[in-house]
């Protein structure tokens, strides 16, 4: 393949995700908040404890975040903004999540918002996504998403991103 082909498949993603956005806020799909991890630190002699700072809103769409402006992410690590509780120390891994639960609740999100944080952003051109090993990749003139980093399967962008949109504009029943 040639460089005009990844070129059209790089444009087409602009234009799939701009339609992506104009169809989940025309139905007013639910989104979720994304936040930055600021870790525990010292600023002029006062200890600021963690906190997951706001920086927007997304839509879930499987391992790809989409925020209004068309700006793709790779889906990190996901917390909900409720009471933290006290530590138990019944695990380590049980602990970490009621930090982040605690940084959440640190951050002003609503009760029982779902908070992604640690969400990589997507370059969206050919270089870029020629050498991505993340979950959006441009192979041989075809935008491909990878389910998981050690995934050797990928599915095509354009069959991917409507299924997923319509997930969040008709939901199944039940869902």
């Amino acid at each position: 393949m040639d460089d005009s082909s990844d070129d059209r498949a790089v444009a087409g993603i602009r234009d799939a995700l701009d339609a992506a956005v104009r169809r989940l806020d025309a139905a007013g799909a639910r989104d979720e908040a994304l936040a930055v991890f600021v870790p525990r630190h010292r600023k002029m002699l006062i200890t600021r404890e963690a906190v997951l700072q706001p920086t927007g809103r997304v839509w879930r769409l499987g391992v790809l975040l989409l925020d209004r402006d068309a700006n793709l992410y790779a889906t990190g690590s996901i917390t909900r903004a409720t009471e933290p509780g006290r530590p138990a120390y019944q695990s380590l891994s049980a602990e970490t999540r009621r930090a982040y639960r605690a940084a959440a609740q640190r951050g002003h999100f609503e009760h029982g918002e779902t908070v992604n944080y640690d969400a990589e952003p997507i370059a969206q051109d050919a270089v870029s996504l020629r050498e991505s090993t993340g979950p959006l990749i441009l192979r041989d003139g075809r935008v491909l998403v990878k389910w998981s980093p050690s995934a050797e399967g990928t599915v095509d962008f354009e069959a991917y991103l409507p299924e997923r949109v319509g997930l969040l504009t008709d939901p199944p029943q039940g869902a």
